[in-house]
């Protein structure tokens, strides 16, 4: 007997599958990135964003398939990280409205959701490509319609659509020469194909058990003492917690004692509990980001927390006392950037910003992350530096979500962009002007950054080994060597011309300020016209970024 229509619980259940098949594979889709540097994170955050559509579905009630929807809808808009992730909760939104007025899907309204979360997918990328996450959906979209004009029967319209989208995927090189170059497939269609997989394995009766999403998490007892700290007098600022997880192999007890080794240079009310699958994370720190990347060297990360104690505790001050904060004044502009490393932070700070979200490589903040900035800022105008090509969606979709203050996101695609951005602006300059004036600053600036490679592959015909450190202008990888110094000489030497007048090197967690030294005196002896400067950026997995103007 065909099954001829999907209530909203099936479809809840439907969806929290594929939000943990995903996460059960998004360590494979990151290794699908074509650069092979260490923030390859579309997986990571593909899941996040799908896991918080997951988390909302499970907040409701109701077995209306299109509430169903809006809430998945609604959780993955909050939830995006990364350009990925935000283009995944435009087809969770298309979706959704394809499904506004259905309590039952049959195959044809299935059909027509899936085009309407393709269409939407489209119209929020400025330049669609083909290749990508967009031509699986809307392969897969345009699948379903063709099987359901010939069957009401709902899994055989999935399974030929599933089918598509794996047909459409495998075609990708072809559409994009990089992919092809590189040997793999779009990490992000790869991504949507396991959270469709995951969903037709439920339809279909495959499923073994449905678990809640990040079932990974250790039993919340362990953690119950947090209540009794005394937040009277906080040293470290940042409650942060994060679960370690591995795909492979097992956690060995002198992992965890190393772990515990580092966070004690870092901060206090350590604990670090697991078993052999995965470690739970909690400590006090001034700088989360850290403690984070210690993690990655483990595993991968789910669960990430991060409260500022210093606040909540002022407001149960507050609560306590039974008085009623008094807002602060808005002020005209206000800044609102992303950055990574301690070095980076004091300069965005002393340039103006108001508030620093911590991320960037590895780390992309969520559209939620972003509204929660915003509302910590008071200004009747914002300006959003992303600083990251791969944070800028979710910038632009934060200022959407946004209704009570004008928002201005800047699309900055580096740390030195949004450093020379905030350079060229003057308070005694109108909002339009500074904007204006802004833009110039990011159009002449040249970034380029020092990393290393974290597997094997081959771009523009350059053969890449891991371990291999690379010099990346501009999104481009310009070297490729085995020496950090010569790199850093070599990239130099591929960032000047006639024109350059500044060179501004930040020097990142695994360089010394003597190295960096030695390179800026190559720089002095190689181009006597231009200026050199030093910063502790601070920055991980970056060995240096350089500014040039």
């Amino acid at each position: 007997m065909s099954m001829q229509h999907i209530d909203g619980g099936l479809l809840k259940r439907m969806m929290i599958a594929g939000a943990n098949y995903l996460e059960s594979k998004k360590q494979e889709v990151d290794t699908l990135n074509v650069f092979p540097v260490p923030d390859g994170d579309t997986g990571t955050n593909m899941s996040l964003t799908v896991l918080a559509a997951a988390k909302e579905i499970q907040k409701i009630n109701s077995n209306r398939a299109d509430e169903v929807a809006k809430a998945a809808a609604s959780g993955s808009l909050r939830g995006a990280r990364g350009n990925s992730g935000v283009i995944l909760s435009q087809l969770f939104r298309g979706f959704s409205k394809g499904l506004v007025g259905h309590e039952e899907i049959t195959a044809q309204v299935l059909a027509k959701a899936l085009k309407a979360g393709a269409d939407t997918a489209y119209k929020a990328v400025m330049k669609p490509q083909e290749g990508t996450i967009l031509t699986v959906a809307r392969e897969c979209a345009e699948k379903a319609i063709e099987v359901a004009e010939q069957t009401q029967d709902l899994e055989e319209v999935c399974k030929q659509a599933v089918d598509h989208a794996y047909l459409a995927l495998q075609k990708t090189p072809d559409l994009l020469p990089v992919l092809k170059q590189a040997g793999v497939v779009d990490a992000g269609g790869q991504g949507l194909l396991y959270i469709l997989q995951g969903a037709y394995n439920v339809l279909i009766g495959k499923e073994i058990e449905i678990k809640e999403p990040l079932q990974a998490e250790m039993q919340e007892s362990l953690f119950d003492y947090y209540t009794e700290i005394d937040h009277e007098n906080i040293q470290f600022g940042y409650c942060t917690e994060f679960i370690i997880n591995r795909d492979t192999g097992f956690f060995e007890e002198s992992e965890l004692e190393e772990l515990k080794s580092y966070l004690s240079t870092i901060g206090d009310s350590i604990v670090v509990v697991g078993d052999e699958e995965v470690i739970k994370v909690h400590v006090h720190t001034d700088h989360p980001g850290q403690a984070f990347e210690q993690g990655l060297t483990l595993g991968f990360l789910t669960n990430m927390k991060v409260d500022n104690m210093r606040v909540q505790h002022s407001n149960k001050v507050l609560e306590s006392k039974k008085t009623t904060p008094i807002p602060q004044e808005n002020k005209p502009l206000g800044f609102i950037t992303v950055a990574i490393g301690n070095g980076i932070s004091k300069i965005f700070k002393g340039l103006g910003v108001d508030v620093i979200i911590e991320g960037g490589q590895t780390m992309n903040p969520s559209t939620e992350d972003i509204l929660n900035a915003i509302d910590n800022t008071y200004a009747e105008t914002i300006i959003i530096l992303p600083n990251n090509k791969n944070i800028v969606l979710a910038a632009e979709q934060a200022a959407k979500l946004c209704k009570d203050k004008r928002i201005i996101v800047l699309p900055t695609r580096t740390l030195p962009q949004g450093i020379s951005a905030m350079l060229g602006f003057e308070p005694g300059r109108g909002v339009e002007e500074n904007v204006d004036i802004m833009k110039e600053n990011v159009e002449a600036v040249k970034t380029g950054q020092i990393t290393y490679a974290v597997r094997d592959t081959m771009i523009d015909e350059k053969v890449i080994q891991e371990g291999d450190i690379l010099g990346i202008a501009d999104d481009e990888i310009k070297v490729i060597a085995k020496d950090l110094k010569a790199a850093a000489e070599e990239l130099i030497d591929e960032l000047m011309d006639d024109e350059m007048e500044i060179v501004t090197i930040y020097y990142g967690q695994d360089t010394t300020e003597k190295d960096a030294k030695q390179l800026g005196s190559y720089i002095e002896a190689q181009y006597p016209d231009c200026e050199v400067e030093i910063h502790n950026g601070g920055q991980p997995l970056y060995y240096y970024i350089f500014s040039v103007e």
